[in-house]
This record gives C-alpha cells, sequence and structure tokens, in this order.
C-alpha cells in the first residue's frame, strides 16, 4: 500500500503508538494516507477502535517478523 507519511514507532507500547498517530494526523491532509510501523501487538485492535472513534479510516494492516504495518486515511471530520 502506498503511503503519504510514514510513522515510526517501533520500540514504543500502549497508548504511544494511538498518541503519535494523533499527533501525526493532525498534521496531514484530509485523504492523506499514514503508514504505522510498530511492535506491540496491542496496534492490531487499538488501530481500528481509534479511528472509529476519531472519523479516521482503518485501511488494513500487515504483520511481518513480529513488526506491524498499519494503514489509516484521514478523514474530512475527523477529530
Amino acid at each position: 500500500m502506498q503511503a503519504d507519511v510514514t510513522l515510526d514507532c517501533v520500540g514504543l507500547y500502549c497508548p504511544m503508538p494511538i498518541a503519535h498517530t494523533l499527533q501525526k494526523i493532525k498534521e496531514m491532509q484530509p485523504g492523506q494516507v499514514l503508514e504505522v510501523l510498530a511492535d506491540d501487538e496491542g496496534i492490531k485492535s487499538d488501530m481500528p477502535a481509534w479511528c472509529q472513534a476519531t472519523g479516521n479510516e482503518f485501511l488494513g494492516l500487515e504483520e511481518e517478523g513480529g513488526e506491524y504495518r498499519v494503514y489509516v486515511r484521514k478523514g474530512q471530520g475527523s477529530k
């Protein structure tokens, strides 16, 4: 998947990947895609829930070797 911005959260644990995602999304334009790199398994459930709560679109997750790549599209009315 092609991302506009990549955020490296490897080595960070809940809730820090979500907190960093929130800050980065605020800097982005609606419709842009953020790729979040993480190694905390909690991101698999935390990110979809965060997207639903904030009006952003969860595009999917790829897992490889204990590392996760999560894709989020900034929504028009995201919080």
